[in-house]
């Protein structure tokens, strides 16, 4: 009886192993739901790799293209030096009335400030001695000249008499200049002078305020900026290394970060002499008119021409490939190898179509479709 338990245990325990064995085959079994197996056999380094159907991946052949060299740069909006304009009183005093503003547009003649002083009243009052001078000289004058030819008195004292009446001319202009140079008008006698703007444009500056003491132009800053901003200079740093290909007189296109789709001309007018010594730049001025929308202080793009022209490869924009922040394409090897080169792309020359710079020569081959063949290899 026992043994026939037994024998019976052995044959329950070798069932239950076979049951086992004939799971654990078709748990390890499942490749019948797993996709296709991937077409990249192997990989030949980083840069090159080969597939099973490399003639599933069409290829182009680059172009010939003749372009001029492009460098763009970045720039900001700044007033014309030339045409930025002080606004100043050669009369001191104490402003009463302010009529402009930091911002505001001005056109020329319009009042900005009026200004209480008393260098208005002492050159009235000079004015006023010099004509009551100039009227006794006058009348002296003509008596001596009575008197010369009645014989009462000598030549010599009409002499005297024409040269004091010369003279006192002379204070009447002077006195009269001095008013006009201190703004006051002649036939308003007043202590007031008024300010007005020298030309038309926009205030960019203002270091006065109302009841503020204006002092003489010694060391005492502008009360007013005025700077015509019809043209404008649009300043760019250009690195030592790209200095080659901007030369004066040039044209320049400039878009501004505000207005990307608005293109402007402009023409390279001064190119500095001296580097920034920290990041090995120069300053280059773009003078250009301002249509209206141009801001002091706004970013712009500025791209230079070369008027020397080179030939440069052209490829389908597909065939560009942008991985880790560098543009690839891939050339055909012998076999199904592909060989990933790097490239510097330039403009787009066409639709679908973009310039290398460098990295391939006109007549190379190249996958016309990089990111497939990217994903290809990935897999």
């Amino acid at each position: 009886m026992s043994r026939t338990i037994l024998v019976q245990g052995i044959v329950l325990i070798a069932v239950c192993i076979l049951l086992s064995r004939c799971d654990q085959g078709v748990k390890a079994d499942p490749r019948i739901e797993e996709p296709p197996a991937p077409e990249v056999v192997h990989k030949l380094g980083a840069t090159v790799v080969e597939v099973d159907h490399g003639e599933q991946f069409p290829i182009a052949i680059a172009t010939a293209h003749n372009a001029a060299p492009e460098l763009n740069v970045t720039g900001t909006v700044t007033a014309d030096v030339s045409r930025n304009v002080p606004v100043i009183s050669l009369a001191s005093g104490r402003v009463v009335e302010i009529h402009a503003r930091l911002g505001d547009e001005v056109t020329k003649g319009q009042l900005m400030l009026r200004i209480q002083s008393a260098d208005i009243s002492g050159a009235f009052s000079e004015y006023r001695k010099a004509e009551a001078d100039e009227l006794l000289a006058h009348a002296q004058l003509d008596r001596a000249k009575f008197l010369y030819s009645t014989g009462a008195i000598a030549h010599k004292d009409l002499e005297v008499a024409q040269d004091t009446d010369d003279k006192v001319k002379v204070d009447v202009e002077a006195a009269l200049e001095h008013l006009k140079v201190l703004g006051a008008d002649i036939q308003r006698p007043s202590t007031l002078v008024a300010i007005v703007a020298p030309i038309s444009g926009v205030v960019t500056e203002q270091n006065v305020t109302t009841s503020a003491g204006i002092k003489t132009l010694d060391n005492s800053p502008n009360l007013f900026t005025i700077a015509d901003l019809s043209r404008v200079w649009i300043l760019c740093d250009v690195y030592e290394n790209d200095l080659a290909s901007v030369q004066l007189n040039e044209l320049a296109d400039i878009r501004l970060n505000a207005y990307p789709s608005q293109v402007l001309r402009g023409r390279i007018s001064n190119i500095a002499p001296i580097l920034d010594p920290n990041i090995r730049t120069a300053k280059v001025r773009i003078e250009t008119d301002n249509p209206g929308v141009m801001r002091l202080g706004m970013f712009v793009r500025a791209t230079f021409h070369s008027q020397r022209t080179q030939v440069r490869a052209v490829v389908p924009a597909s065939a560009i490939l942008h991985l880790l922040d560098r543009e690839w394409v891939y050339v055909p090897q012998v076999g199904h190898a592909f060989r990933r080169v790097e490239v510097v792309t330039g403009r787009v020359v066409a639709p679908g179509r973009q310039e290398i710079v460098s990295g391939i020569r006109p007549g190379d081959r190249v996958v016309t479709n990089a990111l497939d063949l990217q994903n290809t290899a990935d897999r």
